[in-house]
């Protein structure tokens, strides 16, 4: 059997992984909360009732979420003009021919499970297959509106100029019960997408052993030599020594 020569190579660099991880904890932070501010819990206790700041404190860690959770798509964005191939907003652009190919590709042998009647490595992303980047880019929007209809349910009780950048939403919807309700359908969308996400990357790592469950702590993954010879992804820096 011929045995297949794999290169680490460079791909999350290291803001892209700190992007990542951090949304990681603020979408965990945000869904828990969210659930208590939703159907808060009854809570027992002999203290008078001024000096129970319990819900409050749910309340200050679901804001400060949504702010972190904010300011790091705004970063993530920022990257995306600055860094290396993999993170730039041209690997999420979805007019092309080649990402188009890529996604009846990843369709056919990924989700459907077909057999290739002959193997092309080209066909191998190094980033995000195109399946996964249509599925970001979809979880861009959804966070975006995730972001306008939070921030307009805060918009009055804030003194903070941002929220009230958001005070038209609930208007345009006819009251906060439809801004909450799409608020909350977007949050079981996160929820969704999260444990789909989960279960692919781990699949991915099982079926073809490239690192990717390690490469979002480390950055590399593993790249077949003609995979790397094939490849206009791929620049001298990003190998490893």
């Amino acid at each position: 059997m011929k045995t297949k020569n794999f290169k680490r190579v460079m791909v999350w660099e290291l803001p892209v992984r700190f992007f990542h991880w951090i949304n990681v904890l603020a979408i965990i932070i945000l869904t828990l909360t969210g659930f208590l501010i939703a159907n808060p819990p009854a809570l027992v206790s002999s203290a008078e009732a001024t000096n129970l700041h319990s819900f409050g404190i749910v309340r200050f860690i679901h804001f400060t979420a949504a702010y972190i959770f904010f300011f790091n798509m705004i970063l993530r964005i920022y990257w995306s003009f600055v860094g290396n191939q993999f993170a730039s907003w041209k690997a999420f652009w979805p007019f092309s021919k080649k990402m188009w190919n890529n996604f009846w590709h990843v369709v056919k042998i990924d989700v459907l499970l077909l057999n290739e009647e002959k193997r092309d490595v080209k066909n191998i992303s190094i980033g995000h297959n195109s399946v996964a980047t249509i599925s970001y880019i979809t979880m861009f929007f959804i966070a975006i509106i995730q972001v306008c209809t939070g921030f307009a349910l805060y918009a009055d009780m804030s003194s903070w100029w941002l929220p009230k950048l958001f005070s038209w939403v609930v208007p345009l919807f006819g009251g906060d019960f439809m801004v909450r309700t799409i608020h909350h359908i977007a949050m079981w969308a996160f929820i969704l997408f999260s444990l789909v996400h989960i279960y692919l990357v781990f699949y991915h790592d099982w079926l073809e052993g490239r690192g990717e469950v390690s490469s979002m702590f480390g950055g590399y993954k593993f790249v077949r030599d003609d995979r790397i010879k094939n490849s206009v992804e791929v620049s001298e820096e990003d190998l490893e020594d």
